[in-house]
């Protein structure tokens, strides 16, 4: 199982996404991770991950607390399949790209900007991670 969280947009607050990175990192002791910029127009997500649980952050999508993603994580892995992960950009996400998701979530109902939004996600699957492998982080 791998973690793909792709992000729409240039880095440009070097302090929110040097959070992101390491918690990417910290969830590379369990899980392959990566974080990467991409551009909507270059990529398509459902021939490239054909196999994968697209999850595409959106404001109108459904909120789940942490016990929630854990258990989304769970399912992942008992599957075998990758996660993939998108946060939008100033735009969003591309308007045919939501009615692809497998899941539409929700981190809050507030407005944050991109890079916050990166290292949340980034965070609650180091937060997931840990939870499954017993490790105390979550307590």
């Amino acid at each position: 199982m791998k973690f793909f969280l792709y992000y729409i947009g240039k880095r440009r607050d070097a302090h929110a996404n040097a959070i992101a990175d390491d918690f990417v990192k910290r969830a590379g002791k369990w899980a392959a991770c990566e974080m990467r910029e991409i551009r909507p127009e270059r990529v398509d997500l459902w021939s490239k991950h054909p196999a994968a649980r697209r999850v595409l952050l959106d404001p109108d999508g459904k909120a789940i607390d942490t016990e929630g993603f854990v258990g989304m994580v769970r399912q992942a892995e008992m599957e075998g399949r990758d996660l993939v992960f998108v946060v939008g950009g100033a735009d969003g996400l591309p308007a045919d790209w939501r009615a692809r998701a497998d899941v539409l979530l929700s981190l809050s109902r507030m407005t944050f900007p991109h890079e916050f939004a990166r290292a949340m996600l980034a965070e609650q699957i180091y937060r997931a991670l840990a939870t499954l492998r017993g490790h105390p982080y979550p307590r």
